[in-house]
């Protein structure tokens, strides 16, 4: 279940998983119900917090991108013809707002390989259909014995947190709300990662109204984006198991509240 000969089990996905163990053997001393269920919260929340600098680096410079919008629209315009000269005072006018355009990379690099051996895990974990050899998988990588577990209880709330939403016609119809709650959360936090950019100052015009059009396009194909993006997210919730839901939402909403105050903060 997990390689121990491999680089991405043995340095992100074990360690994160003794990680979650601890906080589930925890969570069950204090016979808390659903402590897997909290484990994973937890966790999520966790992760979150250690990786809050680089998200928080990540959003601010979105921001300020998305602030020069309206300024880098007018040096395209006013510098089509000369693609040099349209770099020179792009990178002025970056310079002067003191934004660096590639300073977003960075963070969701190093923010990649975590979060994809988050979902790996919960996806190990929670996709596999004996939880005799989950427990067993886990036992073997376990860095102490006291983290050795006998049983593993997926009820949340009355939830097995291995079900799938699209098993709704056996399991109950009400696990559709799942996929719909993801969608919802996903396109929240779509709204309030793009920033409101102020409208062009009248007399400022396009000049052209192909250059008119290619603007509406641009507004077009983000508006879709941030219809598409939350359904795709939606239907990925249908099809995988509830707990990687209860993950990515618990992720989603701490992403929502960081977002805001960064927002607020840059207002």
């Amino acid at each position: 279940m997990f390689e121990t000969q491999s680089i991405f089990d043995t340095l992100l996905l074990i360690p994160i998983l003794n990680l979650l163990i601890g906080i589930y053997k925890a969570l069950l001393f204090l016979h808390l119900p659903g402590a897997f269920g909290f484990s994973l919260i937890l966790l999520t929340i966790v992760i979150r917090i250690l990786l809050n600098p680089l998200m928080a680096t990540q959003l601010k410079n979105t921001h300020k991108l998305a602030k020069l919008k309206p300024e880098l629209d007018r040096l395209s315009r006013e510098h089509k013809d000369d693609k040099k000269r349209l770099s020179q005072e792009q990178l002025r006018l970056y310079q002067e707002a003191g934004v660096n355009p590639a300073a977003g990379c960075l963070p969701l690099l190093l923010q990649m390989p975590i979060l994809l051996g988050l979902y790996n895990l919960f996806f190990k974990l929670l996709n596999g259909a004996d939880i005799s050899s989950v427990v067993d998988g886990i036992n073997r990588v376990v860095y102490a014995p006291f983290l050795t577990i006998q049983s593993l209880d997926l009820s949340f709330f009355g939830v097995n947190l291995a079900q799938k939403p699209s098993d709704w016609q056996t399991a109950g119809i009400f696990l559709l709300t799942i996929p719909l709650l993801t969608a919802l959360l996903q396109y929240w936090q779509t709204k309030t990662m793009t920033p409101t950019v102020s409208p062009p100052m009248e007399g400022k015009s396009l000049e052209k109204t192909g250059e008119k059009k290619e603007e509406d396009m641009s507004t077009t194909m983000q508006k879709q984006m941030s219809i598409m993006m939350p359904l795709m997210i939606g239907f990925f919730a249908y099809t995988f198991p509830i707990g990687l839901s209860l993950y990515w939402n618990t992720f989603t909403v701490f992403g929502i509240i960081q977002q805001r105050q960064i927002a607020n903060k840059l207002k």
